[in-house]
């Protein structure tokens, strides 16, 4: 049994040594690879949100925790809104990798460009429709008309009016929805608060109207859709302004979805609305933008008081070029090894098989050459002992022949070659040498 053993593990040892400098070459070959294409993606990511009570910091904190589950921290960074993201991401010097930016919300073209030339940034694809809210108390529009109705973006003309804060997307649109309306900033009072003093400034009274960009998820705008005496502005020209604004999309607030049991609202109520969209560095890894689709698709794809189930998320209404990875998940879902394998191990191989196929092309040539190294090796540790052998026939037919130092030569000879140890495969060639040593003995002992 310990024979058996130990002829084992010294076939192992031999095809290892053996094998030795082609595994060296593998192993060098993957470590090049997998240092080169980065297949592993980073485990910590800033995604830019946007005002603690906003939309954007509750889908923030859902992303968190979906991408927790791969062991990837997502670090949440609170900002005045979608402006305020897009400078984080163009700025070098900022580690936000990914953010909510609200549509619209991008500077003019000719900026736009070199900014993007200096730092490039790619749409994972539009998340959900923000409608433009507008709340306003119902008693400062009695001053107005009987009904107690803002029907018309002028009759904000002198109101206290609150836009947004600066660094926010807001501003923006309501800077063109007055101009559609042939208005200037200054034709109302304008204020520019952050989302939640705006909204205590509204229900006491200091202000008399309310502009905010937000996703009905919004706790503010479900509160304030079921205040008393505040009411909703109502886009009866929606279709035109998304005519006007490739950014803008008219959208419908079904009767009753806020509250069914108290009819809020009590008809539909159509409003404008822009599209979210997850905006990323360029260099984003490309397993991150993986994982924060599909998260997408998971959080988004539900449906809502204003979008329809499997609407979002979507590669249209985009303003920055589509990531290949996000284009290709909503061409044909998730890759097929994720549905089957670990998302690591299925990501590594998505990430590597280019360079996994190229390695295995240069390799399997020099694969073929391990049979017969090993088969050499092991060869060569019988046959060097035929030169001796040899050497000792050669020396028994000269001359001046001392056979009974001949025969101890080859009795040395013979208890060295009984030391050796070959595989079981290669014992008959052991056996042979061991034979041939038998005859040269026989003739020496004839001899003396």
């Amino acid at each position: 049994m310990r024979r058996t053993i130990r002829d084992t593990l010294l076939s192992a040892r031999d095809l290892l040594v053996t094998a030795g400098p082609f595994i060296v070459l593998v192993v060098i070959l993957l470590a090049g690879a997998y240092y080169l294409l980065k297949p592993a993606p980073p485990k910590h990511v800033v995604l830019a949100t946007g005002s603690d009570q906003g939309a954007y910091a509750a889908f923030g904190k859902r992303y968190a925790e979906e991408l927790k589950r791969y062991g990837i921290e997502v670090e949440l960074r609170a900002t005045p809104g979608s402006r305020e993201n897009l400078r984080l991401l163009r700025d070098p010097k900022e580690n936000v990798q990914i953010a909510f930016v609200q549509g619209g919300s991008s500077e003019s073209q000719s900026t736009q460009q070199e900014n993007d030339a200096q730092l490039p940034l790619i749409s994972l694809g539009s998340m959900f429709y923000e409608p433009v809210w507008i709340f306003y108390r119902e008693e400062t529009a009695k001053k107005i008309n009987r009904e107690g109705v803002i029907k018309d973006l002028s009759q904000l003309r002198g109101l206290r009016v609150n836009v947004g804060a600066r660094g926010s997307g807001i501003p923006g649109i309501m800077g063109r929805l007055l101009r559609a309306n042939l208005m200037e900033r200054d034709d109302i009072r304008r204020s520019s608060l952050d989302l939640t003093p705006a909204v205590v400034a509204l229900l006491g009274g200091e202000l008399d109207a309310v502009a905010m960009v937000s996703a009905p998820e919004s706790p503010l705008v479900q509160m304030l859709l079921q205040t008393p005496g505040i009411r909703l502005y109502e886009f009866t020209q929606a279709e035109a302004y998304a005519r006007r604004y490739r950014f803008i999309n008219p959208v419908t607030l079904p009767r009753g979805v806020v509250d069914l049991s108290r009819d809020v609202p009590p008809r539909d109520i159509g409003l404008v609305a822009a599209t979210c969209s997850l905006v990323a560095r360029e260099d984003l890894h490309p397993a991150l933008i993986q994982l924060f689709v599909q998260a997408a698709g998971r959080i988004h794809g539900g449906g809502g008081w204003i979008s329809r189930a499997g609407q979002f998320p979507s590669a249209l209404n985009s303003e920055f070029p589509l990531a290949s990875d996000a284009e290709r998940y909503y061409r044909t879902g998730p890759p097929l090894l994720q549905r089957y394998l670990p998302f690591w191990l299925a990501n590594l191989i998505d990430r590597m098989w280019v360079a996994l196929f190229s390695i295995a092309v240069i390799l399997i040539p020099l694969a073929r050459l391990v049979p017969p190294l090993y088969q050499f090796r092991i060869r060569r540790r019988i046959f060097r002992w035929y030169r001796d052998l040899r050497q000792i026939e050669e020396d028994m037919g000269g001359r001046n022949a001392d056979a009974p130092k001949l025969l101890e030569r080859l009795e040395t000879l013979d208890s060295k070659v009984e030391r050796i140890a070959v595989p079981l495969a290669y014992t008959d060639q052991l056996y042979a040498l061991r034979s041939h040593i038998v005859l040269v003995r026989e003739r020496l002992r004839a001899a003396i």
